[in-house]
């Protein structure tokens, strides 16, 4: 539990709580709100997928500075002797592992084989590159996935954890 003996452990512990939760709202809402919505409303499936595309990536950026700046703040914390926050550093690293191989593998790559069926004519899921997109395209949901349920516990955790400690004092 999150144990705090000073204001301004309080004050750092409550920002970093609102900090997870906006981020961690901005997962849920882009991925299974935004997306399908896009999918379900736009006709044309490849303009939906390029769109969706384009904010998944603004949304692994974001991840990817949420994610340090909460690490440098984790640290702090657990230099200060709020010792739960190592654990929380974990978890924050695993979110971070999960941005960073969206951004800078699974995105570029899924791009590149958007871009080449285009070369070819066509959209991506009628084109030979199809299968392997397909399973770029499962992976990358998967770790999403991973990364929003990581986030989701995140939160519980934390809030769980600052009540503890504001009902102790």
């Amino acid at each position: 539990m999150i144990h705090s003996s000073s204001s301004q452990h309080q004050i750092a512990q409550r920002l970093f709580l609102f900090i997870c939760s906006l981020w961690v709202g901005s997962l849920i809402t882009v991925g299974y709100l935004v997306a399908p919505t896009l999918f379900a409303t736009l006709s044309d499936r490849q303009v939906a997928g390029m769109v969706a595309g384009a904010i998944f990536k603004v949304e692994a950026y974001i991840s990817l500075v949420v994610c340090v700046g909460l690490l440098v703040l984790a640290n702090l914390l657990v230099s200060r002797g709020l010792q739960c926050y190592r654990a929380i550093r974990w978890i924050l690293l695993v979110m971070l592992i999960c941005a960073a191989v969206g951004s800078f593998v699974l995105m570029p790559w899924m791009e590149s084989l958007r871009e080449e069926a285009l070369l070819q004519g066509m959209p991506v899921r009628y084109s030979p590159l199809a299968g392997l997109f397909s399973t770029l395209h499962g992976v990358s949901s998967a770790i999403f996935l991973a990364q929003s349920l990581l986030g989701v516990y995140l939160v519980w955790y934390l809030s769980r954890s600052l009540g503890s400690a504001n009902q102790a004092s």
